[in-house]
């Protein structure tokens, strides 16, 4: 890089971080600083673009790049969107939301036949409780470990105390259970009035914890079994990243609720979904008033989603997500073989994977090495020893290379660093 382009990159950077420090939040302005101060300004497939002229392999986004990034058909049916009717008065009907909805529910376990669209994950979790709420289900049971967002109602079913205890008091009459343990569901469901039970098909910002097979089957059983309301959260799973278009489908369940998001529209525009059941969604049926928001449903976000369910459909990235994955985690499995004292596991479905390690701290200094090969990953928010790869299913056979390249480099750097369990406190 020449002189000049060095000086206006600093430049560049120094703005960006400056903004984040005055305006916005000092802690992440920090936080940039310890991932090397990188600017990110663009982004195509499995790609992320720098301020310095550089590139990243992006195998984290939190989940919203199944895609990959700006893909052709999702990015012109939202400019053709754009020129035409981009946001909805919503006193009128209108064209694109119906539209959406139908190709959802197409593509949504059978009987979910209702769609109420939002804006994030949280927002749909909200709307899932308060669907709850109005089939008298007032009383909330999720995991521990389990994430659902940090708006107020969807942070009392977040099995963290962290995130919680400064916002305390929140939703009353919550319950957390041991994630994978169906006798535990059934002794709280059997413990007091119908509830609404919110479960992750695999938790992601848990720590990638996969739970045990028919764990699901048996959860919606037990709910059926003391009329409790089922409501899947698959913002992060759903859409083909397990390999499978809902984890709902891996055990043939089909919840009251089930819940999207992340990638449902391509990467492109924020957009969730509330997906239910006719008998589920009957109160927001009657009542069109009863949960609304100015967004919801905008032309935009919706010409998005349509574009990306059919790029799932024709592209085959449900299949792809599968293979893709089984190859990544079979070959990541043998790259960290010779490192037991410093990775406990390496586990996954489809592209939602996780690499467990066996100290603290070793997850972060493992997404330093990452970042400096240009390789970028995600941290687990509730599992601090987990990384996260949630890659797209576009992938090359090339950049499949590259990232388990980039992962063998890190783990032999951590090696060197830390050659015995003892040295890293760890017997």
């Amino acid at each position: 890089m020449t002189t000049s382009r060095l000086e206006a990159d600093s430049q560049v950077r120094d703005k960006v971080r400056d903004n984040y420090r005055r305006y916005l939040s000092r802690g992440r302005a920090k936080l940039g600083d310890m991932f090397g101060g990188h600017v990110e300004v663009g982004s195509e497939g499995a790609w992320v673009h720098t301020s310095d002229g550089g590139r990243f392999l992006n195998a984290g986004g939190y989940g919203v790049f199944l895609h990959g990034a700006r893909h052709p058909a999702v990015v012109a049916a939202v400019i053709a969107q754009i020129q035409s009717h981009p946001i909805a008065t919503r006193l009128l009907l209108e064209p694109s939301v119906g539209d959406a909805a139908a190709a959802l529910v197409a593509v949504a376990p059978p009987g979910l036949t209702r769609v109420h669209f939002a804006g994030s994950g949280a927002e749909a979790v909200e709307a899932a409780i308060k669907m709850a709420r109005a089939h008298g289900r007032r009383r909330l049971v999720s995991a521990v470990g389990g994430y659902h967002g940090k708006t107020m109602g969807a942070l009392s079913v977040t099995g963290q105390n962290l995130y919680q205890q400064p916002f305390r008091p929140l939703l009353p009459d919550v319950t957390h259970v041991p994630y994978g343990d169906a006798e535990a569901l059934g002794a709280a469901l059997a413990g007091g009035p119908p509830a609404c039970v919110i479960l992750e098909p695999v938790q992601g910002e848990g720590g990638v914890v996969i739970p045990p097979p028919g764990y699901l089957r048996e959860a919606s059983r037990l709910c059926r079994q003391h009329g409790a309301f089922l409501v899947l959260d698959e913002i992060l799973t759903g859409v083909g990243r397990l390999g499978h278009w809902w984890g709902a489908d891996r055990e043939d369940v089909r919840p009251d609720v089930l819940l999207a998001g992340k990638s449902l529209s391509g990467g492109i525009v924020p957009v969730s979904a509330v997906i239910a059941t006719a008998d589920a969604f009957q109160a927001f049926d009657k009542d069109p008033f009863l949960h609304t928001s100015t967004f919801s449903g905008a032309p935009i976000a919706m010409a998005a989603t349509r574009a990306a369910i059919a790029a799932v459909t024709n592209e085959g990235l449900v299949d792809r997500a599968a293979k893709l994955g089984a190859e990544l985690l079979s070959r990541l499995q043998a790259v960290a073989a010779p490192y037991p004292h410093l990775v406990r596991e390496v586990r996954g479905v489809g592209l939602l994977i996780g690499v467990e390690f066996a100290g603290p701290g070793l997850a972060g200094e493992a997404i330093l090495e990452l970042l400096s090969a240009r390789v970028i990953v995600n941290h687990s928010m509730i599992a601090s020893t987990v990384l996260r790869l949630t890659p797209p299913a576009v992938l090359s056979g090339d950049e499949v290379a590259l990232l388990v390249e980039a992962f063998d480099s890190a783990l032999r750097t951590l090696g060197q660093r830390y050659p015995t369990a003892h040295r890293l406190g760890v017997h």
